[in-house]
């Protein structure tokens, strides 16, 4: 259930926090005090994208946060399957909008919006003020039935569309693999031909890295053993070169050196780096008389790297890519050689899925049918409560000539409202108000069959008044008997079914508005019904009825509970 609201520099609220009781939670308030301010609160903390100007004039941020309790074993065991951590049960969903970005966490955790989204759809269902229209659409009648039927559909759906995933796969791999003969043959020419140049290039890791580099020392060649000869000439044998003009120093040093011990250390010095020369002369000789000027090597080289990269361009930028797409290619050419062999394979193994997929989509079909002859019986109930005294319902499960990730039905939900009048779908025999309330029936029934705690209603009372308005609230009061139920309202009949009573108010000082939302006691929800009920001028008999409502609607709560 949600246990608390807590929402910050929203659109005109500055701060709001408000602890929620596990049954049936009114929220009402004059008309633009801000109700619809607190429901989108709530979608926004749940996923829903922020408008431009959610946050509140002058802050810097916008904060929602909404703490939720696991009550059932099952959500405990989804929430941890998420891999989220819980103390106590409790589950805070934290959404904080800044310019351009959002932070969203749950339990103090970073998380991404379709985590939030699936953690939602665990633990509460929003009935936003237009949901009612999806009734004019038959995929959400056949979402209500499966939702309906959930133990008795098992994984079938789930099986299902992972099923027609693989046969749609599979028709699209025979699709693209149907190709005329003549162009066949000319694919397996082509494919042998670039496997085969693959081959004789016969390309090594590495290997251009190491043919860039020689290419670079040959084109240089000249230069390079022009710069050597000159070196040698400078260090090596001869007069006037290095080696000779160390030779001669180390001469007099040794001479020196019978006149004061630190010219020995001289001359020791020296020879070192004499000899140091003498291993470079040596090196530099060796390497000279090794080194090629000629352009054999030089074009072996260069045509050796022109070959593995046309072969890279053509069909990969590394080795390990160019391997990948002989790989691939050698697979394909298999295909097509034995092309009869394969299609033949392929067109068996889509015979196969597709009786499969018939088999599967049978049971699902003859799921639907048998639960929608109880949920029919169930919603007809409901609706009668909800004041629809000669309804007639019937959901038609009909079977369609093609399968789906769905299955292979259409559903539709059919009704007649008055007596003598044929079923027609559902959205040619209501109108905009009798769709609420049959949205309603709808909650109220799912309500019994699935583990979802947390039902919200946005003014699902829109456009409806007197005793149907009063058939409504005890309908919402008896949902609340099994559900916690958070209600915008703007009728007295519902406000009065409140087991726990809020004020959404807006009041403005020194040219600051804001909203707040406070709990009544039973005093100020008597005033607060009083209100609604009464015009211009609330009179003591406005409030005297307020009361009788009130002591009314506690009496029918005791019948619900008895």
């Amino acid at each position: 259930m949600l246990v608390n609201l807590h929402v910050k520099n929203l659109a005109i609220i500055d701060e709001v926090e408000v602890d929620f009781s596990d049954r049936l939670n009114v929220l009402t308030g004059e008309t633009g005090a801000g109700k619809s301010i607190i429901i989108g609160s709530i979608n926004l903390a749940l996923g829903q994208k922020s408008p431009k100007d959610v946050i509140r004039k002058g802050a810097d941020y916008a904060l929602v946060e909404l703490t939720f309790r696991a009550d059932t074993e099952r959500q405990r065991a989804l929430v941890e399957e998420m891999g989220i951590s819980m103390e106590d049960d409790e589950i805070l969903i934290s959404r904080k909008i800044m310019a351009g970005r959002s932070v969203n966490r749950i339990n103090g955790e970073s998380v991404t919006l379709a985590m939030i989204r699936r953690i939602a759809d665990i633990m509460i269902d929003i009935h936003g003020q237009n949901e009612q229209q999806s009734l004019l659409h038959s995929a959400k009648h056949m979402e209500i039935v499966d939702r309906y039927a959930r133990e008795e559909l098992g994984d079938r759906l789930a099986r299902m569309a992972e099923g027609y995933w693989e046969y749609q796969r599979l028709q699209q791999e025979l699709s693209q693999h149907e190709v005329p003969e003549e162009e066949r043959l000319r694919e397996i020419s082509f494919m042998k031909y670039e496997l085969e140049e693959i081959e004789q290039a016969a390309l090594v890791h590495g290997e251009e890295e190491q043919l860039a580099e020689q290419y670079r020392m040959l084109s240089n060649a000249t230069e390079i053993a022009s710069g050597l000869g000159e070196i040698y000439g400078m260090t090596g044998e001869g007069n006037a070169t290095a080696a000779e003009q160390l030779g001669q120093s180390l001469r007099i040093l040794h001479k020196l050196s019978e006149y004061s011990p630190q010219m020995e250390e001289f001359a020791n010095q020296l020879s070192d780096i004499d000899s140091l020369l003498t291993d470079f002369n040596r090196d530099i000789s060796d390497y000279m008389s090794d080194f090629e000027t000629g352009g054999e090597q030089f074009a072996e080289v260069e045509a050796r790297l022109d070959l593995v990269r046309t072969i890279k361009a053509k069909y990969g930028a590394t080795t390990a890519q160019v391997q990948e797409y002989a790989d691939k290619l050698q697979e394909k050419l298999m295909q097509y050689e034995e092309y009869e062999q394969y299609r033949e394979e392929l067109l068996k193994s889509l015979a196969q899925q597709e009786t499969a997929l018939k088999s599967l989509a049978d049971e699902i079909t003859a799921i639907r049918q048998k639960v929608s002859r109880r949920l029919e019986k169930e919603i007809i109930k409901a609706l009668k409560e909800l004041n629809f005294l000669q309804v007639q319902f019937e959901i038609a499960v009909r079977p369609l000539d093609h399968l789906s990730s769905q299955g292979q039905d259409e559903v539709e939900f059919m009704l007649s409202t008055n007596p003598g009048m044929d079923l027609k779908p559902i959205g040619d025999a209501a109108s905009g108000g009798e769709l609420s309330r049959i949205m309603l029936a709808v909650k109220a029934v799912l309500a019994q069959h699935d583990e979802i705690p947390t039902l919200i209603f946005d003014e699902i009372d829109v456009g409806i008044s007197g005793r149907t308005a009063q058939m409504v609230a005890e309908k919402m009061a008896y949902i609340g008997m099994t559900h916690q139920v958070i209600c915008i309202s703007h009728l007295a009949q519902i406000g009065a079914m409140a087991d726990s009573h809020y004020l959404i108010e807006k009041t403005s000082r020194n040219n600051h508005t804001s909203t707040d939302i406070r709990l009544l006691d039973e005093k100020e929800s008597v005033g607060e019904l009083a209100r609604i009920l009464g015009g211009v001028e609330i009179t003591d008999s406005v409030r005297e009825s307020a009361a009788e409502m009130k002591q009314m609607a506690e009496q029918v709560k005791v019948k619900l509970r008895a």
